[in-house]
């Protein structure tokens, strides 16, 4: 929150203890950003790109996931990123 800029290959990675379905907003977030939702296998779940800055509107999981990876609008398209694909992080994709 209140971030007016993140590093070009900067994120924000927020990771819960158990899979569970989760929304986030933007209401005090500056820039847009694309949030990639991830399941517990470490595989990208969905991508709501290009979030709107200040939106109370909230922005679903939809299903049950594990993180959430926040970064740069566009960066998403830009790597060619989709649904299905693997997040390698520690602590990712080690089913639970």
């Amino acid at each position: 929150m209140f971030r007016t800029s993140l590093p070009e290959n900067g994120g924000m990675l927020f990771l819960y203890e158990t899979p569970q379905p989760i929304a986030m907003w933007m209401k005090n977030t500056i820039i847009p950003l694309d949030m990639i939702f991830i399941d517990d296998w470490g595989r990208v779940h969905r991508i709501e790109p290009n979030t709107e800055p200040f939106s109370l509107d909230p922005i679903p999981s939809d299903g049950d996931v594990l993180g959430i990876l926040e970064v740069n609008a566009g960066v998403a398209e830009k790597i060619g990123l989709k649904v299905g694909d693997k997040i390698v992080y520690p602590g990712l994709g080690e089913h639970r």
